[in-house]
């Protein structure tokens, strides 16, 4: 037995048998670049529809429009940081596969954790802005609350369950419609843009406070959590490594083309809702487009319906990825005995069932007795930022300490690119404590006791044959040889 087991960097590692990598098999070559670029734009732009309108709250037009410049810059940045490293580390756990090698054994479970912690939660979130657009459209008479919570759940985690080769291409289509609502939504407000509206909160008292920037300067900081709307969970793109067909030139692919709509998307929205209907009219509101279009036009009109009725693919597409997101850092943590290992088995189809179903019933509770979506929110932040600044890190230290590693892609710039990603990242997780200093405390309660978990009983657990894992033995048999 003792042969079967070692202790490495702090961390007990456990060989298994062939049985157990076999019943945690995944769905290869169901993915090439386009479907994954897809999957990038579909895990974000429910941000389009919704949730970054609270940031003008915040900051007002002139904070929320410094504050997604600064956001945009960081996860470009971030992006070709994560291409380079997707593309010599094409694992599933990506994130934490990444931060493992840079960081070991803590450092991978900590960026692992917290970037479950954002996929875990931006879909009840999410989930919250569905029942919204449902309420506003009427449908069946239903109200914003469980049954459309838990008909949302039920329906697209079944849809992971029937394969993932198929969810992504129904994803990818619901994305495409929702591409549709948006550019309807722009050529829709263009003829009602007035660019006094977009400054129409009044300044306050606030250190700095102008028109520009009615909050002040620090009304910039406390909006960066809702630029992040515009493009979180991009990053989850390198989750799909091990689905891909060819995942090192795949990945850098997909990622970068995402990244490129979102930043046109963001721009586009950024300028046409706050400057058709004003920004203070929608700065609360849990549907903005449909209330911009129905502002700017006086009431009912065919286009609001449209966007309305249309704009649920958007939060839907976003639902919907993110699902997938969650099941496959939590089947990657679990096969690698991070998190238990029952969690990452798969069925027939080669889907992570229970990585599904678990972290789907905990977010589902988490809409039908919070409903709280702009809470929800502040805590997905929180988790995606930390994970940023951890994988920023990694990339920095994988330049460093392995410089002749295979990198089929490298990031323009290298460390001075990630690294004001990493400077951009930091800032933002400051300002998770700026607009909820409970949202961020309980957040990281949430994150410390896990760390704990892994300190007292996962590190004693780990699985040596999982593949974010495995470089791991092999440095360690060569130098035994050496």
């Amino acid at each position: 037995m003792a042969e079967n087991r070692r202790h490495v960097h702090g961390a007990d590692y456990e060989r298994v048998s062939t049985d157990y990598l076999a019943r945690r098999q995944l769905q290869r070559g169901a993915a090439g670049w386009v479907l994954l670029a897809g999957l990038g734009v579909a895990y974000v732009i429910s941000g389009d529809f919704a949730g970054w309108n609270f940031g003008l709250a915040e900051g007002g037009w002139g904070g929320l429009l410094i504050a997604t410049i600064l956001m945009a810059i960081m996860y470009t940045c971030m992006v070709f940081g994560l291409a380079e490293m997707s593309s010599s580390i094409p694992v599933t756990g990506a994130g934490y596969g990444f931060a493992r090698r840079a960081l070991g054994p803590l450092g991978g479970f900590a960026t692992g954790m917290a970037i479950l912690i954002e996929y875990a939660v931006a879909p009840a979130a999410i989930a919250v802005f569905i029942g919204g657009y449902v309420e506003a459209l009427g449908l069946f008479g239903l109200a914003s609350g469980w049954p459309v919570f838990l008909a949302a759940y039920a329906v697209f985690v079944g849809f992971h369950l029937w394969g993932v080769g198929e969810a992504l291409r129904v994803m990818f289509v619901i994305t495409g419609i929702a591409m549709v609502a948006l550019i309807a939504f722009v050529v829709g407000m263009i003829p009602q843009f007035d660019a006094g509206k977009l400054l129409d909160i009044p300044a306050t008292g606030a250190f700095g406070a102008s028109s520009f920037l009615p909050f002040g300067i620090f009304g910039v900081w406390s909006a960066l959590v809702y630029a992040i709307w515009f493009f979180l969970a991009i990053e989850g793109v390198p989750l799909a490594a091990e689905e891909a067909r060819d995942p090192r030139r795949d990945l850098p692919k997909g990622i970068i083309a995402g990244m490129m709509v979102l930043l046109v998307t963001a721009t586009l929205i950024l300028l046409t809702a706050p400057g058709g209907a004003g920004s203070r009219a929608i700065a609360d509101s849990d549907n903005p487009l449909p209330e911009s279009l129905r502002l700017a036009y006086g009431g009912d009109t065919f286009l609001a319906d449209f966007v309305n009725y249309v704009g649920l693919a958007g939060l839907i597409a976003s639902f919907f990825s993110i699902i997938y997101a969650y099941s496959r850092q939590l089947f990657a943590l679990s096969r690698a005995g991070y998190l238990p290992r029952w969690l990452s088995v798969t069925n027939r189809r080669h889907t992570p069932y229970l990585a599904l179903i678990v972290p789907g019933t905990i977010g589902f509770l988490l809409a039908a007795f919070t409903q709280a979506g702009n809470l929800m929110i502040q805590v997905a932040v929180f988790g995606a930022t930390v994970s940023y600044v951890l994988m920023m890190v990694s990339h920095i230290v994988l330049r460093r300490r392995e410089p002749d590693m295979e990198r089929p892609y490298r990031t323009p710039g290298g460390v001075v690119t990630t690294g004001v990603a990493l400077v951009l990242a930091l800032a933002a997780v400051v300002a998770t404590f700026l607009v909820d200093v409970t949202a961020a405390l309980i957040t990281a309660g949430v994150f410390v006791v896990a760390l704990l978990y892994f300190w007292f009983y996962s590190r004693h657990r780990l699985v040596a044959d999982a593949p974010e894992e495995e470089f791991e033995a092999i440095a360690r048999a060569e130098s035994e040889l050496s």
